[in-house]
């Protein structure tokens, strides 16, 4: 049922509700959690990205960039997820009111992209893209932890939430591919900044209408000890094949725009591309939970860097094929939704309480920020062989040194444990 709080809509959940319960420090049998708030900032974060990641790579060419330009910008984008997760989440654990850093960052954000609004000359382009950058990528690890401390023991059910912003992702990919095509005659990338202003600004507004779960984290976890838990080799190796998943991910989120343009596709046809995968994504974040109920979560690690593996394959030697271009899109929904939900879980596991946030800073920050680099970088110097081609391959090899990393890991001590366990007296 729904009952009203300040700052909007509630749901007030039992333990057998569908949508996620709240077993945190409260002594009532029904908890509740804001789930309206939660999903309303994944739905504006990720319709920014859902505009950013498709489309800004256009609106760089727009602006005069070349190839080799356009890869180094990008490549200050997951540069800058290098420092900002980790330094905001240390931030907001060491202040006695951490929703403040959310704010904070999210004002900034906005502040910051509105320079894109201004005619900059190119060389002050990249400072403008590294304040942006910082500001962008340091909050959602954050609102990460604050919607994990109110999901507590329930984080298998953090897909239901999450998928909101799956939601504003297809929304605005779609929308915005429509209106930059145009009549199809002249581009209008070069209006992208004013599209996505109202974005941020509906973000700010979210940040300010969420919190922290009361009382959770406060007694739990000791900050000292984190750095023993990432030493354990399973949590090293999770990290690890999270990082090689998303040096995977580096010549599709750097060129896949350009990729598909040199291939002849239209902008409109390019939003449908981007579109299908995240529709498939909405299902995974749905339907999930149920699979971690089951079985561990690193099985769906592993299933995310196999279906990457793939997908990056198809996408070099198939690129004018659009059924199979469609095919190889829909496994966005396992190399990106299934990945990230099982990351999310692990986290929760491994991280419990306080220190859940400094996970979710090192795993920003490794694998999306170092990662991310890296495959930028990787993708952009591989570009010039041919196009583009090398470098899919290249990321679908990245992949697969993931997978065989998650399987022996990971995955083979659990059927290792599970067989002792079948043949104990």
């Amino acid at each position: 049922m729904t009952q009203k709080g300040d700052g909007g809509d509630q749901v007030v959940l039992g333990t057998n509700d569908l949508i996620p319960s709240v077993p945190f420090l409260l002594h009532h049998s029904a908890m509740t959690v804001p789930v309206a708030r939660l999903s309303s900032f994944y739905l504006f974060y990720y319709a920014a990205l859902g505009a950013f990641t498709p489309y800004w790579s256009l609106f760089l060419t727009a602006r005069g960039m070349s190839v080799t330009a356009i890869s180094v910008m990008m490549g200050l984008w997951y540069a800058t997820r290098v420092i900002a997760p980790s330094t905001w989440t240390s931030l907001a654990a060491a202040s006695p009111r951490p929703i403040r850093l959310l704010r904070i960052g999210c004002v900034l954000t906005l502040v910051s992209f509105a320079a894109f609004l201004l005619p900059l000359p190119q060389p002050w382009m990249y400072p403008a893209m590294v304040v942006f950058c910082f500001f962008y990528n340091a909050v959602m690890p954050q609102f990460e932890s604050i919607t994990l401390t109110h999901l507590g023991s329930d984080s298998h059910r953090y897909g239901l939430i999450r998928v909101w912003g799956s939601l504003g992702f297809i929304a605005v990919v779609t929308l915005f591919g429509w209106l930059i095509e145009g009549d199809g005659t002249t581009s209008h990338a070069g209006l992208l900044p004013w599209m996505m202003l109202p974005l941020f600004a509906l973000m700010v507004v979210s940040a300010f209408s969420n919190h922290y779960a009361r009382g959770v984290g406060k007694a739990e976890g000791d900050a000292s000890g984190f750095w023993q838990i990432v030493r354990r080799p399973p949590v090293l190796a999770f990290f690890l094949a999270a990082f090689m998943e998303q040096l995977s991910f580096g010549p599709y989120y750097t060129f896949f725009s350009v990729y598909m343009d040199h291939h002849g596709y239209r902008t409109s046809t390019l939003g449908l591309l981007w579109t299908i995968g995240v529709v498939f994504e909405v299902g995974v974040f749905f339907t999930i939970g149920r699979f971690f109920r089951r079985y561990d979560a690193s099985w769906m690690l592993l299933i995310a860097l196999v279906s990457s593996c793939l997908r990056w394959a198809v996408t070099a030697l198939f690129p004018q094929n659009l059924p199979v271009m469609l095919v190889a899109q829909s496994a966005h929904a396992l190399g990106f939704a299934a990945f990230f939900a099982a990351a999310m879980q692990m986290l929760a596991t491994y991280f419990p309480g306080r220190l859940n946030g400094h996970g979710q800073g090192l795993l920003y920050g490794f694998s999306s920020g170092v990662g991310g680099v890296l495959g930028a970088l990787i993708a952009g110097q591989l570009w010039k062989i041919d196009d583009g081609r090398t470098a899919f391959l290249a990321g679908s090899g990245f992949a697969l040194v993931g997978a065989v990393l998650c399987f022996f890991a990971l995955s083979l001590p659990l059927i290792r444990a599970r067989r002792s366990s079948m043949h104990a007296p």
